[in-house]
């Protein structure tokens, strides 16, 4: 996988395209918008669109109701919408039960009604999933005003129904010559909210189309699922397929100017957590290494100790400390192009890592072979300077002996990895190394 020939700006611009026509579906976990988002990704990607009915037991859970919203809006005595969920899908409690009545101020506020006093312009999202409850959000300062106006009546009005249906999926397999999969999961049900979801939806999309395209050494598995439910869904559905995955990642938050943040798997040491951190180190940008916890996003669910499978996390900053989070402020303005580039770029180079961190063995293994004669520093030597051509070089054929992957001697070596596999491939033209199988993960 070489990615010297594509146009970051170009890719960045379409990836921020996407999100924008993504970004005014009202989504949950379950009903009409995510079937709507899946609808758009498919003109991208060949996604499968999986349903699973309501009631469906998947391990301690069950699928629940779809929820199907119309409208949503409080009036005040005038006619006046002072609450629409029309102007923004944040507005309404995220899965609130119908309701169609007059209430006082004082019982509308009273536990209905979730503002962000410390950012009083921004709306905030709230859900009530696997709760019957309901209410709206709204800005901290038009509370203020209402309040302002003294205890009179309301209309409030949820149009919203539950009815049995389906929690609707995506999923795209795209074969490798090899059963070992690599897991690509992100969450399909935040309604309008830019990066916390839909910069991973997008750049997910955007991997999956660069992988398409490309002789494929692993198998790559792509699922859209909505947030926990549909990891739990899609793990009890999948257990057979459990056994093959072996490295995956969780995409959510990847379009925010801060800067790439990765959580570990749960097992710590896993390929993918070492090829991850090695990519960042590499990157020339700051970044950040952060161990697991059982709380963030699905890789909860793909680490939960009956799985543990080797999946960590891949964001930028991290949901919860990025004041926009989960409010109307993480908009189309907060992500952009060139930090949703970034993120993909990084995603491909650890897709190349993956492809290409192989065993070799060296052919001449007693004493340096003679390179010079051979012409290996003069060939070498017009891509990269020639001090690190010879450090490559020398590390490559040192640990070339079926024990070291091109990650463990990049590791080791403190050299990046593509410079490691340039002269790895330089060594086997020479027929100075060659591949040795390596065992299955």
């Amino acid at each position: 996988m070489n990615d010297k020939n594509l146009n970051l700006e170009d890719v960045g611009r379409e990836i921020y395209e996407l999100i924008s026509e993504l970004y005014p579906i009202h989504r949950s976990i379950t009903g009409p918008g995510v079937r709507a988002t899946l609808a758009i990704l498919k003109r991208h990607i060949p996604l499968e669109v999986h349903e699973v009915p309501t009631g469906t037991q998947v391990f301690d859970w069950q699928v629940p109701m779809e929820w199907h919203i119309r409208d949503a809006y409080v009036k005040d005595r005038n006619g006046t919408r002072i609450i629409d969920y029309r102007k923004s899908n944040l507005h309404v409690v995220n899965y609130s039960v119908p309701v169609k009545a007059t209430m006082s101020w004082q019982k509308l506020k009273g536990g209905h009604l979730f503002t962000l006093p410390q950012y009083p312009d921004w709306v905030p999202y709230r859900v009530s999933h696997f709760q019957e409850s309901w209410g709206f959000c709204m800005s901290h300062n038009q509370f203020i005003e209402l309040e302002a106006r003294g205890n009179q009546d309301y209309e409030v009005c949820i149009d919203a129904t539950f009815k049995r249906g389906s929690l609707t999926y995506g999923e795209l397999c795209l074969p490798g010559k090899s059963r070992d999969e690599v897991l690509i999961s992100c969450h399909v049900c935040h309604p309008s909210l830019a990066n916390d979801g839909l910069s991973g939806v997008a750049v997910a999309a955007y991997l999956a189309k660069h992988l398409h395209s490309l002789d494929r050494r692993y198998t790559y598995r792509f699922i859209f699922v909505p947030a926990t439910i549909g990891a739990i869904t899609w793990l009890s559905l999948n257990e057979a397929k459990v056994i093959n995955i072996t490295h995956g990642l969780i995409l959510p938050l990847l379009g925010d100017p801060g800067k790439s943040t990765y959580k570990k798997s749960r097992r710590g040491d896993a390929e993918i957590d070492r090829i991850v951190a090695h990519v960042l180190r590499h990157s020339g940008a700051d970044y950040a290494l952060i161990d697991f916890e059982p709380y963030g996003y699905d890789e909860r669910q793909f680490c939960s100790p009956g799985f543990n499978l080797p999946v960590g996390c891949l964001m930028r900053t991290p949901g919860g400390l990025y004041p926009e989070y989960h409010s109307s402020a993480d908009n189309l303005e907060l992500v952009q192009p060139q930090y949703l580039a970034d993120s993909w770029a990084k995603c491909v180079a650890i897709a190349d890592i993956l492809e290409n961190n192989r065993l070799y063995v060296n052919q001449n293994p007693k004493c340096e072979p003679q390179l010079g004669r051979r012409g290996l520093y003069r060939a070498f030597g017009t891509e990269l300077r020639k001090e690190d051509t010879q450090r490559a070089i020398q590390w490559v054929l040192n640990f070339s002996d079926g024990k070291h992957t091109l990650l463990d001697i990049a590791e080791r070596s403190g050299l990046n990895f593509n410079m490691l596999k340039q002269a790895t491939d330089l060594l086997l033209q020479y027929d100075l190394v060659k591949e040795f199988p390596k065992p299955s993960a």
